[in-house]
């Protein structure tokens, strides 16, 4: 009976010696952690949220520029705040495939009042630059749909520049060449009848 009594007893000491190397620990990691930092900790904490401020500001500050300059360049409800930042997103979303989301943006954007005939412009536009923009970086595609968004008729550099040059004299025989049209046709004319 005493050797049981013994077990028990060192069963129980051993299960509160590591319950209390369990809370030492942790109450030693806890107090390292809320500790005042040292000199150096601190000035090394300040400088990354300086930056993350700093990079938040700047961005605000572009948006806001983005805004005012979308009100500037487009007459109507196109150009007002809240149709610019919903339009952009819902263009953004169909680039992105998710058409789902793009629908719900799609009806609040038409529950401000906003032009839906611009959605289909800018993203228009925004195919003619598909190109160009590369899906690793995020800030290409969102600079070039604030672009199509400010301007929804603007080309490509590899088209304007082709469709600036005039065409080069051809010989009497030769077929002349067509023009490459920066959007695509309706539908052919018929031939007239011989």
């Amino acid at each position: 009976m005493r050797q049981r009594v013994r077990q028990f007893r060192n069963a129980v000491v051993r299960q509160l010696a590591a319950s209390s190397l369990v809370v030492m620990v942790s109450l030693g990691g806890a107090s390292a952690q809320s500790g005042t930092p040292a000199p150096d900790q601190g000035k090394a904490a300040a400088q990354p949220a300086d930056a993350a401020a700093a990079k938040d500001a700047a961005q605000n500050q572009r948006r806001t520029d983005e805004f005012a300059e979308a009100a500037q360049v487009i007459n109507g409800p196109a150009g007002n705040p809240e149709c610019v930042w919903l339009g952009r997103r819902v263009v953004r979303l169909m680039w992105r495939d998710d058409l789902d989301t793009a629908f719900r943006h799609l009806d609040l954007y038409d529950r401000f009042g906003c032009p839906g005939g611009h959605i289909q412009a800018a993203f228009r536009c925004l195919t003619r630059f598909g190109g160009q923009i590369d899906p690793k970086v995020a800030e290409t595609l969102d600079s070039r749909v604030h672009a199509c968004w400010i301007n929804p008729a603007s080309q490509p550099q590899q088209a304007a520049a082709a469709a600036s040059q005039p065409a080069a004299p051809t010989s009497g025989s030769a077929q002349p060449q067509p023009a490459a049209s920066p959007s695509p046709a309706a539908s052919p004319t018929p031939a007239p009848p011989k």
